[in-house]
């Protein structure tokens, strides 16, 4: 399983490479947007912060083949590292991933919300596809569901792709898709912390330190006993 954070903050980034073991962020548009400032600034303070081996993921936001193209090689030449960029599966999106594998630069097909969208990138030559597994959910449908048959499609017609689950509201949602088989998941800082929390964890720790500093002492460690 890779993980990965979905957000443009900063301070998020640094407080998850810090914790939790990474292999890359993700942005979109309306993340960037938040953060209001110079959008190039951002994604090279972020490349600063995860380094040049970690995916970071970036959309193009053009609608035609041939601008997303170029907006994939300035990305490139001006970000660089382990770079994606992320492109909607609409036909033009198609298109252009396509025309990107055969120039060796690597895309995330995004706005994913069917299982057939996901076949469709990763044959045209995406290296991840990513489906929202709730907002499928906010539709009436099934997103875990939708992950699970990306899965099993790639598995049948032998596809490299990995999916990158995107879109969650709780950790329910990011389990039960790490048990359908998805190779990566990309979820909010918030979502980020909860995945380690547990009253009955906190209560445990509790517990350890009152019995340890009864007998041994408050503040005291192994490396202050004998």
């Amino acid at each position: 399983m890779l993980y990965l954070l979905d957000t443009a903050n900063l301070e998020a980034i640094k407080k998850a490479y810090n914790f939790y073991p990474m292999d890359g962020v993700t942005t979109n548009p309306t993340l960037v947007s938040k953060e209001k400032r110079e959008f190039l600034s951002i994604l090279k303070d972020i490349r600063k912060i995860i380094g040049s081996e970690s995916m970071l993921h970036v959309q193009a936001v053009s609608l035609t083949a041939e601008k997303m193209v170029e907006e994939a090689f300035y990305l490139n030449e001006v970000i660089g590292g382990n770079l994606y960029v992320k492109i909607p599966v609409i036909p033009e999106g198609i298109k252009a991933i396509k025309l990107l594998k055969s120039k060796g630069i690597k895309t995330t097909a995004t706005a994913i919300f069917t299982a057939g969208q996901a076949l469709m990138a990763a044959i045209a030559g995406a290296q991840f596809v990513a489906p929202y597994v709730n907002r499928i959910d906010n539709i009436s449908g099934d997103g875990v569901g939708v992950v699970a048959e990306i899965v099993q499609l790639f598995e049948l017609h032998n596809q490299d792709a990995k999916v990158l689950a995107a879109s969650f509201k709780n950790v329910q949602q990011v389990h039960t898709v790490s048990l359908s088989g998805a190779h990566s998941i990309t979820v909010n800082p918030e979502i980020m912390d909860k995945m380690l929390e547990h009253p009955l964890t906190d209560w445990s720790v509790n517990q350890f330190i009152t019995d340890w500093e009864g007998i041994y002492g408050k503040k005291m460690t192994t490396l202050d006993v004998k």
